[in-house]
């Protein structure tokens, strides 16, 4: 009965729930170096205010090393019941050429099923299926299933940097015998998923310089030496025509897939007009696709490489010198059973090999993320199967991630091992981290529903 009613009161306050994560979306709460730190807590504070009217208690903002802000709550009064730590994030990724949005970035705007807005889905979505399936209990019920603790964190698309520090100030705290990760995504519109294993990331910052300033090109191109050029041919080596990367032994510790993650792969539906389609892919353009490994299988279990930005002179500015020096931003996607550590330590020594004589090259390694992988045999999985079922009507489906989510390897461990349940309203048609970025409403409100369910069905496991 208590499943009943929270699963009513959800129906009927459903637009009021929409309301606020549309109040979230409306705060540009941006974590990246450059932007207003303000904003993030401003974030920070709004989440706390929906957690205190949800009916969590012992509400409060979390500042760990002078980092942005954790948004925490809690509801623990079912005594021998186990507890559920529940965790997304509320900040999220420079909004990029705003010309390029069809609507404003941080001005809700719903169209048709899709509800547009920079962290509509990545991640305040996560962030209001939270609250509003924990709110639904609370407020028709007066109590849960079992205890509940949420951490919203404020920081994650910066690599969550301060984690380590979170956990050796709260640990205590945040010690739970689940985890509910709700920032991750569906296979596609209407096929629900369960995330079981991600990328990490390993990423430098190099710059190249060969001038004390920028001189006039023709008064001394020739002799001198260009920047511009000798990055673009560093960044030339670094991967084949078919997006293979050339560092040496990088791909000495990648585990083989298994028996069991070949068949997932194989079984699940894939057509590349619609891949292109979802990854905007231009007409003439054609895949980096080596025919060894399907897409998903180089998405989910291989590393990659990108260059994620590069910076010299400008467009705006553009004029007749040899620059002083140029940028990049350059990261590795990593798998199971990469080494952080060596892999920063192989793309430093490749880059620096790379690098033309006579160049001065700088490298500035960010913080990494490690991969994670689960085991789905225990009873937690089980139990999320039955509840996204009942939620969206037809079974998950259990997959990898390309991305990488910084809490999940630590707070995993540091919670004894803790089973996590990476669920999610991303889909590929979301465009997290581009323009237009869109949440799928149909499928939300089904992760909500799947949600109370879920509680009700963790809380019959002994």
């Amino acid at each position: 009965m208590q499943t009943e009613n929270a699963l009513k009161y959800f129906e009927e306050n459903y637009e009021n729930f929409l309301e606020d994560l549309k109040s979230l979306v409306r705060i540009p709460s941006i974590s990246t170096n450059g932007f207003d730190r303000k904003n993030v807590a401003s974030s920070a504070s709004a989440v706390g205010a929906l957690m205190k009217e949800a009916g969590l208690q012992n509400v409060e903002i979390l500042e760990v090393n002078g980092g942005h802000p954790y948004a925490y709550g809690e509801w623990l009064g079912k005594k021998d019941a186990k507890t559920v730590l529940m965790y997304a994030h509320h900040d999220v990724q420079p909004t990029g050429d705003v010309k390029k949005w069809n609507s404003k970035p941080f001005e809700p705007e719903l169209k048709g099923d899709r509800l547009y807005g920079r962290g509509a889905a990545d991640d305040k979505a996560g962030v209001m299926s939270t609250i509003a399936s924990v709110s639904s209990y609370l407020k028709s019920s007066g109590e849960l299933p079992l205890n509940v603790k949420i951490i919203i964190e404020g920081e994650e698309e910066i690599g969550s940097e301060n984690l380590p520090h979170l956990l050796n100030q709260y640990r205590d705290k945040l010690m739970a015998d689940y985890i509910i990760l709700s920032d991750t995504g569906n296979y596609d519109i209407g096929i629900p998923a369960v995330t079981t294993q991600l990328r990490g990331i390993v990423a430098v910052d190099i710059t190249v310089s060969a001038l004390k300033q920028p001189v006039h090109s023709g008064m001394w191109g020739g002799p001198l030496p260009d920047p511009v050029q000798a990055l673009a041919k560093i960044i030339a080596k670094l991967t084949d025509d078919k997006g293979k990367i050339l560092i040496p032994e990088i791909y000495d510790d990648v585990a083989k897939l298994s028996v069991e993650e070949k068949k997932i792969i194989h079984d699940l539906p894939w057509n590349e007009e619609i891949f292109r389609e979802q990854a905007c892919v231009l007409e003439d353009v054609k895949l980096e696709h080596d025919s060894e490994y399907s897409p998903n299988e180089q998405i989910w279990f291989r590393p990659s490489l990108s260059v994620n930005a590069i910076q010299a002179s400008s467009r705006e500015q553009v004029s007749n010198i040899i620059v002083d020096s140029a940028w990049a931003h350059i990261g590795i996607r990593i798998v199971p059973n990469m080494s952080p550590e060596k892999t920063l330590a192989s793309l430093t020594k490749y880059l620096l090999d790379c690098a033309p004589k006579g160049i001065v090259m700088d490298i500035k390694p960010h913080t990494s993320v490690s991969w994670w992988k689960t085991d789905t045999k225990h009873k937690a999985f089980t139990a999320a199967k039955i509840a996204i079922e009942k939620g969206y009507g037809r079974a998950p489906v259990f997959i990898g991630s390309g991305g990488s989510i910084g809490f999940v390897e630590p707070f995993t461990k540091a919670l004894n091992d803790a089973p996590a349940l990476l669920v999610g309203v991303e889909d590929p048609q979301t465009n997290a981290h581009s323009w237009n970025e869109s949440l799928y409403l149909p499928d939300w409100k089904k992760c909500i529903i799947s949600t109370i369910h879920l509680f009700a069905e963790l809380a019959k496991i002994k």
